[in-house]
């Protein structure tokens, strides 16, 4: 009896060992096919005007200059906006994947700009649908008078914007977002402007070519009917060319400023009228990743 019961344990043990490496093999093929989070949703953080899902991978710095011509209406004397520009330097730098920090400066309302962006969801097939991604931003005008004649104190000068961004990549060539937006200004620019105002963003990306992409964004801002405020609803429609390491943006839009603050809260063109701006921005990624930079061959 006790050899045979013996024999069966000997008869289980590989039985039992085939088993185990079968379920582990299983376990670690449905890993392998787990799906991974959709990437590239845009190639760059931003749409145009407006701020994209994607941030500035962990250890890198994005350098931006943005630059806006004046109106291509005002005439050949103007040379149609060429002989009018009007800029912004910024730095962008990832903390994480997920978390980035930035600073801007520009020349139109002498502006500073400190932002954060944090990226809540990742667009994964099967299991999560879109991408979200916070952004917050505080501006500091340093400009002497916003009308000639008045003082203002430091708090006057800033400008809060909270927005979420929700985007989703339908295909290969096709993004869309989503961007609500929360402005809080401490003293608007016109008596007749409120403090809060609350906008809604549209962008999308649509990819010609596997480094040329068509781009567009548009912010409505709920405001309540004024004819003494010579706002509008800012528009940017352009071009995305990406070489390496860089992306150019080239764009028409009706807003002058390159913030939140300017394009969402202040734009006083319209496309009607033929006040169009056209500008380019310049993208320049620099990687301070050690591991990558001892892989590079001398």
């Amino acid at each position: 009896m006790n050899v045979l019961r013996l024999s069966l344990c000997l008869l289980l043990v590989p039985a039992t060992a085939l088993a185990q490496e079968d379920l582990l093999g299983e376990l670690e093929k449905k890993a392998d096919e787990s799906p991974l989070p959709i990437t590239a949703t845009f190639k760059s953080t931003r749409i145009i005007n407006g701020q994209s899902v994607e941030t500035v991978k962990r250890n890198h710095l994005d350098f931006r200059i943005s630059h806006r011509f004046g109106r291509l209406n005002s005439g050949a004397y103007e040379f149609f906006g060429l002989d009018q520009a009007t800029m912004r330097l910024g730095f962008e730098y990832g903390l994480t994947d997920d978390l980035m920090v930035g600073v801007g400066r520009s020349g139109e309302q002498k502006a500073f700009d400190f932002f954060g962006k944090y990226k809540l969801l990742k667009q994964t097939p099967g299991r999560i649908p879109v991408s979200m991604t916070l952004f917050g931003s505080t501006v500091i005008r340093t400009q002497e008078s916003f009308v000639p004649g008045e003082t203002y104190s430091s708090t006057d000068r800033l400008t809060y914007t909270g927005q979420l961004l929700i985007a989703r990549k339908f295909s290969e060539r096709l993004s869309l977002q989503l961007s609500p937006t929360c402005l809080y200004r401490n003293k608007p620019e016109l008596d007749g402007d409120g403090r809060i105002l609350m906008a809604l963003g549209v962008g999308g990306r649509l990819k010609v070519s596997r480094r040329v992409s068509i781009n567009a964004d548009y912010f409505y801002a709920f405001r309540e009917k004024n004819d003494e405020l010579p706002y509008y609803n800012s528009l940017a429609v352009g071009v995305d060319i990406e070489t390496g390491g860089h992306v150019f943006q080239l764009h028409f839009t009706n807003s002058l400023g390159m913030i939140e603050k300017q394009f969402i809260g202040e734009t006083t063109g319209s496309w009607g009228k033929g006040d169009i701006h056209y500008g380019f921005n310049i993208s320049r990624t620099f990687s301070f990743n050690k591991k990558k930079k001892d892989a590079v061959p001398n």
